[in-house]
């Protein structure tokens, strides 16, 4: 049987690798096949060049992988050549003017589904690559939304902007897959656990409560303060608990975490955030405390299933409320995997995904 229609996937990163590709697009791989679509998937990184992309120092080897990256995209051209639809995550090349969409879009007439999970319009380079932000042309952005066929963004102020450029724009979040994130029956802990999850690159936003940690860890000696991350923190805690992140216990280790932690700062970056690591923790039935910043005011429900906080004393009396009651953490833990499987799961979301590619 033919397939139905043919999908390249073009994407930053190797296959099941990063969160943006894996809960925005990837998990939606098997759907697509059971529905007769034939999927290509093609990044721009090497698994070798991916490997040392975030080190500190290796700038020549990061130098010759990205020289590499350009030359797979001029092969993936060929691949392009037979696609009914070309699904461009955040961009096609990290670096430079958008020449291959333009050459997608205008010489080869391809129908371009655009897809992106951050303000990447707004210059956000990491600390480690900083010295290529001068490069990374981050205005793109608005000539690749104009010439797409159809965007898909995580939440309203994404698309808004979008909107402005091209509006046949779906907003589709950022999806769990609850058959893999399962809430743990019976866990019993001596110790509450606070905890948080994610990379480098949001790290920054957990050290400015540092204040906060501070103060809840010399109060309460026996809790544990978790932080799941690819980078050590540059500041030390009493209890703290840092775990190296790792996708084979990516589940396994936020098990662990009884309190989930989400602070954001108020900006225009922070805006376009997708709410993810609430999405993680309601998903294994963990109740989260976070800044009532962009999605996180639409996903968490103050008092239901989580806290929003905007000072140093409320995410203090919130903490307090939650390691003293351990009913309300169940309680609430319970409403937010509820909140994942109606509006946030791989199931509620993959019809409106699949209309993409009408």
């Amino acid at each position: 049987m033919a397939a139905r229609f043919k999908i390249l996937f073009l994407c930053p990163y190797p296959f099941n690798e990063v969160a943006s590709q894996r809960f925005r697009f990837e998990q939606y791989y098997g759907i697509l096949t059971d529905q007769d679509y034939d999927i290509r998937h093609k990044s721009f990184y090497s698994d070798q060049t991916y490997k040392i992309l975030y080190d500190e120092k290796k700038y020549l080897n990061k130098f010759f992988g990205t020289i590499w990256g350009f030359a797979r995209r001029l092969i993936h051209l060929f691949s392009a050549l037979s696609a009914d639809f070309v699904f461009v995550h955040r961009e096609i090349t990290p670096l430079g003017p958008p020449v291959f969409e333009w050459i997608l879009a205008r010489l080869l007439g391809k129908r371009i589904i655009y897809d992106f999970d951050d303000a990447i319009w707004l210059s956000n380079t990491s600390d480690e690559n900083k010295l290529i932000s001068g490069l990374k042309w981050h205005k793109k952005f608005y000539s690749i939304c104009r010439w797409s066929y159809k965007i898909s963004c995580c939440n309203e102020f994404l698309a808004s902007t979008a909107r402005k450029n091209n509006n046949k724009v779906t907003i589709v979040p950022t999806t769990i897959d609850t058959e893999t994130f399962v809430p743990t029956e019976g866990r019993k802990k001596k110790n509450i656990t606070i905890g948080w999850t994610g990379t480098h690159s949001t790290l920054p936003f957990l050290s400015e409560m540092l204040p906060v940690l501070q103060k809840v860890a010399q109060k309460y000696p026996e809790v544990i303060i978790r932080i799941i991350c690819n980078k050590k923190p540059d500041w030390q805690l009493p209890g703290l608990d840092y775990i190296s992140w790792e996708k084979s216990t990516e589940v396994e280790d936020l098990y662990g975490i009884d309190i989930g932690l989400m602070p954001l700062p108020d900006n225009e970056w922070t805006k376009g955030k997708c709410g993810f690591k609430i999405l993680q923790y309601f998903s294994l039935g963990i109740p989260a405390i976070a800044s009532p910043v962009g999605l996180n005011n639409d996903i968490l429900r103050n008092g239901i299933n989580g806290y929003l906080c905007s000072d140093e004393t409320e995410w203090i009396d919130k903490l307090e409320e939650l390691i003293h009651n351990g009913d309300l953490r169940r309680r609430m833990g319970q409403a937010g995997r509820n909140t994942v499987i109606e509006h946030y799961s791989l199931t509620a979301n993959a019809t409106t995904f699949l209309r993409l590619f009408e």
